[in-house]
C-alpha cells in the first residue's frame, strides 16, 4: 500500500484527538490533511499538527491522501465512505460502519469493485486486553466455551456530552453506540453470530443536557435506551448482552467467558489493555500476564494493521467484521421489535490473533 500510508481526516471532533496522539508514534501512517464542516476547527487542528486544512470535497480528491479516516457522525459514515472510494481512496471509519446494513453493504461492494480497502473501528480488540483473553480461550484454559456475558450500564451520555442529540436518534442508542466494542470482542473471542433473541425498552421520552452551552436543554429520545438479548454464535456458544443508558451503575464484569473447565474475566473492550483473570475448575482467580496483542496501543492501530497487510492479505479491523457486527446489532433490535429469534444473514472470518508486539510493523 506504500509506506507510510498518508491519512486525511474528515471530522476533527473530540475523538480525533486520540487518533492524532497515536499517529505520532506509528511509523506506518502519516497525517497529511484534515477537514471539518467547522472550518475554524479544521484550521486549528491543522496548525497544531503541521498539516493542511482542506474542505471536505478537496480532501476526498487530494492526491496526497491514500486513506480517508472518517470521523463524522454515524449518519454520514456511508456517504463519506462512498465518496472517498469513488476517488480511489481506502477508508477507515469510526464505528458503526453505517447506520444500517442496507447503508453499509454498498460501501463494501464499492470498495471491492474499486480495489480499495475498508476498515472500521473498534480496534480496541487488538490490544493486550482482549487478545490475551482470546489466547487464553484458544489455549484451552477454560475448556470449550459455552457462554459469555457482556454488560454496559450507564445513566446516559447527555450528562457529559454538550451535544448528545445523535445518541438518541436512529443510529444511536446504547447498542449502536457502545455495542460495537462488546460485540466485536465477542466475535473475536467466540467467532461470528448466527442468530439473536432480543428485548428492548426506553424509560424517558426526553433527556436533559448536563454540560456546555446547551445545559438544561431537553433533547427527544427516539430509540430504545435499554437493550438486552442472547447471541447464538456459530460455534454454539451463547452470549448474553445488556446495553443500557437507563442504569446508574453495576459491579458486573464488562465481559465474562465461561467454559467447561474454567471462567475468564475480560477487561473493558472500550480500552486496549486491562487485567485478564482466569478461574480454573477447582482453583482460584488469578491474573494472567499479557501474552498477546499490541502493547500500549491506541485508536489508530487498526489503520496501521491495515497498512501492514500485503496485497490480498486479511487485516483485523476490517469492513467485513464491522458489517457483521452491525448486522448482529440491528438484528437484535429487529428481534426485540418482532419478539422472535432473528437470523444474522452475514458471517465473517474470526480475525487472526495478534502476537504480543509493540506496534504493527511497517510493510
Amino acid at each position: 500500500m506504500g509506506q507510510p500510508l498518508r491519512i486525511g481526516i474528515v471530522g476533527v471532533g473530540a475523538i480525533s484527538g486520540q487518533y492524532l496522539t497515536t499517529f505520532e508514534r506509528l511509523d506506518a501512517v502519516r497525517l497529511t490533511a484534515v477537514a471539518d464542516l467547522d472550518e475554524a476547527r479544521a484550521k486549528a487542528v491543522a496548525e497544531a499538527q503541521g498539516v493542511r486544512a482542506l474542505t471536505v470535497d478537496a480532501l476526498l480528491t487530494d492526491p496526497e491522501v491514500d486513506l480517508v479516516l472518517n470521523l463524522t457522525i454515524p449518519a454520514a459514515h456511508a456517504e463519506i465512505a462512498l465518496r472517498a472510494i469513488a476517488n480511489g481512496k481506502h477508508v477507515y471509519g469510526e464505528k458503526p460502519l453505517a447506520n444500517t446494513p442496507a447503508e453499509a453493504l454498498p460501501v463494501l461492494e464499492a470498495a471491492r469493485a474499486a480495489g480499495v480497502r475498508v476498515g472500521c473501528a473498534p480496534d480496541t480488540v487488538l490490544g493486550t486486553g482482549v487478545q490475551t483473553a482470546r489466547k487464553a480461550v484458544d489455549d484451552g484454559l477454560i475448556g470449550t466455551p459455552v457462554a459469555a456475558t457482556a454488560t454496559m450500564l450507564t445513566p446516559g451520555h447527555e450528562r457529559w456530552h454538550p451535544n448528545p442529540d445523535f445518541y438518541y436518534v436512529p443510529g444511536g442508542g446504547p447498542l449502536l453506540d457502545m455495542g460495537p466494542y462488546y460485540v466485536t470482542a465477542l466475535v473475536t473471542l467466540l467467532g461470528p453470530v448466527a442468530s439473536v433473541i432480543g428485548a428492548a425498552s426506553h424509560s424517558r421520552d426526553t433527556r436533559v443536557i448536563g454540560s456546555g452551552p446547551r445545559a438544561g436543554e431537553r433533547v427527544p429520545v427516539e430509540v430504545d435506551t435499554h437493550v438486552t438479548g442472547v447471541l447464538r454464535h456459530e460455534s454454539g456458544a451463547l452470549s448474553t448482552l445488556v446495553m443500557s443508558f437507563d442504569s446508574v451503575a453495576t459491579r458486573a464484569s464488562n465481559i465474562e467467558v465461561h467454559g467447561h473447565t474454567g471462567s475468564l474475566i475480560v477487561p473493558d473492550p472500550n480500552g486496549f489493555a486491562g487485567d485478564v483473570q482466569v478461574h480454573p475448575l477447582g482453583g482460584e482467580w488469578r491474573t494472567l500476564e499479557p501474552s498477546a496483542g499490541y502493547r500500549d496501543a491506541g485508536r489508530g492501530y487498526g489503520i496501521a494493521d491495515l497498512a501492514a497487510a500485503g496485497p490480498g492479505e486479511p487485516f483485523r479491523a476490517s469492513g467485513e467484521l464491522a458489517y457483521h457486527v452491525l448486522e448482529t446489532m440491528t438484528a437484535l433490535l429487529e428481534s426485540a421489535e418482532r419478539r422472535t429469534e432473528t437470523a444474522v444473514a452475514s458471517t465473517c472470518p474470526r480475525p487472526d490473533p495478534v502476537p504480543l508486539q509493540d506496534a504493527p510493523p511497517a510493510a
